[in-house]
Parts: structure tokens; C-alpha cells; sequence
């Protein structure tokens, strides 16, 4: 199957027993194992759709922002110190990705 390249990513979607797997390739390196034994029995083409889903849903494209934490301000002296919320940073999605166009 030809690789899938989502995000400057590449990654590709092997068949194993009677599901597939989503491997990642990461430069040089051995392919690492994103996801195994999904889609059971599902073709070829089904197992790509929904392999990009997947794909699509553990890699998200955006930016995560982390906003102020105005309840909790540090004090010094006179001042109050905003710092961010790390427990609860916010993931802003934008509708583009470089999903490689289907032949």
C-alpha cells in the first residue's frame, strides 16, 4: 500500500493476521508502531480511509495554547503574577492539513 503523508508525516498501513497496522516513519529510523490489529477483515482501500481517521484523530493538526491562570496569581510584594494554565492549555484546530490527495 502506498505510504500515507499527513502532516510532513509519513505513514503506512500494513496488513498483520486478520487486522492492520499503522506504522511511522520517522526519517532513517525503524518504522515505530502507531496503531495494531485495527480494521479486522476490512479491505485494502477501507483500511487506508479509515487508517487517515485515525491518523488524523491521534495526530491532530494546530497549536496548543496555554492561557492565563488569573486564579491563582503569585504574589510579590504589591504585584500579581499571571502565569499560564498548563492544567488546562487550549488546542485550537484549523481545517488545513498536507494529507497526500488520493490517486
Amino acid at each position: 500500500m502506498d505510504p500515507i503523508h499527513y502532516n510532513d508525516m509519513q505513514f503506512t498501513v500494513e496488513k498483520r493476521g486478520e487486522g492492520w497496522d499503522i506504522l511511522y516513519a520517522k526519517g532513517g529510523e525503524a518504522p515505530a508502531v502507531a496503531a495494531a490489529g485495527l480494521f479486522p477483515g476490512a479491505a485494502e482501500a477501507e483500511a487506508r480511509t479509515r487508517a487517515l481517521k485515525v491518523i488524523r484523530t491521534v495526530f491532530p493538526v494546530g497549536i496548543r495554547s496555554v492561557g492565563p491562570d488569573v486564579a491563582h496569581p503569585t504574589r510579590v510584594g504589591d504585584l500579581r503574577i499571571v502565569g499560564p494554565d498548563v492544567l488546562h492549555p487550549n488546542f485550537i484546530y484549523w481545517d488545513k492539513d498536507s494529507v497526500t490527495p488520493e490517486p
